[in-house]
């Protein structure tokens, strides 16, 4: 089948979905519908901003639908008889109703490596479990969450500096062209889809504000993951209880977000409390522990690259020291 005549939805919502949308109608993959989520207000705002996915399809002058559940959709979509559907991070599990409409299927491009972190947020959790290497998977869609058949697979290597955001993009135009090479394959009957292995399956969940508050009991090479895989969200973050002084009346808790770190491995023997802040190679450091649940020092320390006072611009560590003096020598919570 031709790609002008396959008629096929496209499900997506974030920038990862953007990617994989623009790359398809690039390669003369044109959807004739995009189901995005609704419309969101962006920091509290009363303006509602569009999802990355839609803003492709307005782009490209496609009709878009976005139900705030996609169980309301299934007439919609029904009447559209599309040959395929193609899902790139959309959000919602798809019903057996909507499962059974298109002739060729429903195809999910899922960034991992299948059935190796299935669910919400398989790019963080690559980066939080320091793998060497992740990748794309083309799969059919099955009731159960990204347990279906796989079609196809291919691998990426995850760089020591490596954020959520550059692994998100890095995987979605991998997972972007293996659509491409796999969709005509499998519309030929040309594919033989394989079953996952159940007993390696591992899944993720959905992370929360609260998931980005760093616990400096943790060792410092976690920390320092979880700053490059919670980025840009939610966030690494502390709290500075920072005391009344010269020109301040009150003592204020302070929000500091880490926006790059790196590890001091020490040779010495002393060890400071958990979460103290310290001076080494002309920038903040903070004592860390030795992983839960013990509260005691252990031998390396989180060197703060980059950060951001609430309210403020980011700085570097050279600089924040510079305007923030008293903030060494304290342990922050």
């Amino acid at each position: 089948m031709a790609n002008k005549k396959l008629k096929f939805i496209f499900m997506g919502t974030p920038e990862f979905g953007a990617i994989v949308l623009e790359l398809l109608i690039k390669n003369d993959y044109k959807p004739c519908l995009v189901v995005a989520a609704p419309d969101k207000s962006v920091s509290g705002e009363k303006i509602l901003t569009p999802e990355p996915v839609k803003k492709v399809a307005q782009k490209y002058q496609i009709s878009i639908l976005q139900p705030l559940k996609i169980k309301d959709a299934i007439s919609e979509i029904q009447n559209t008889g599309p040959d395929l559907i193609i899902v790139a991070a959309y959000g919602q599990i798809l019903p057996k109703e909507i499962l059974g409409i298109p002739k060729y299927s429903c195809l999910k491009v899922h960034p991992s490596l299948l059935p190796k972190y299935r669910g919400p947020t398989p790019i963080q959790y690559a980066i939080l479990n320091g793998e060497k290497e992740t990748g794309a998977t083309i799969m059919l869609m099955g009731e159960k969450v990204d347990a279906g058949p796989i079609l196809s697979q291919r691998v990426s290597i995850v760089e020591k500096d490596e954020t959520s955001n550059s692994l998100c993009n890095k995987l979605a135009n991998l997972g972007g062209k293996l659509l491409i090479e796999t969709i005509p394959r499998w519309i030929r009957g040309v594919i033989k889809t394989y079953p996952q292995d159940e007993e390696k399956a591992i899944y993720t969940k959905i992370l929360t504000r609260e998931d980005g508050k760093i616990k400096w009991q943790k060792i410092a090479e976690k920390l320092e993951r979880e700053v490059r895989a919670f980025d840009p969200w939610p966030g690494s973050y502390t709290f500075w209880e920072r005391k009344a002084g010269w020109g301040r009346k009150a003592e204020k808790s302070l929000k500091i977000k880490i926006l790059k770190a790196s590890v001091l491995k020490s040779s010495e023997d002393m060890t400071y409390p958990v979460g103290k802040t310290l001076v080494a190679q002309d920038k903040v450091c903070v004592q860390c522990g030795k992983g839960f649940p013990f509260l005691s020092g252990g031998k390396d320390f989180l060197i703060i690259e980059k950060l951001q006072l609430e309210g403020k611009k980011p700085m570097v560590s050279e600089e924040f020291l510079r305007d923030y003096r008293d903030f060494i020598g304290i342990t922050l919570k």
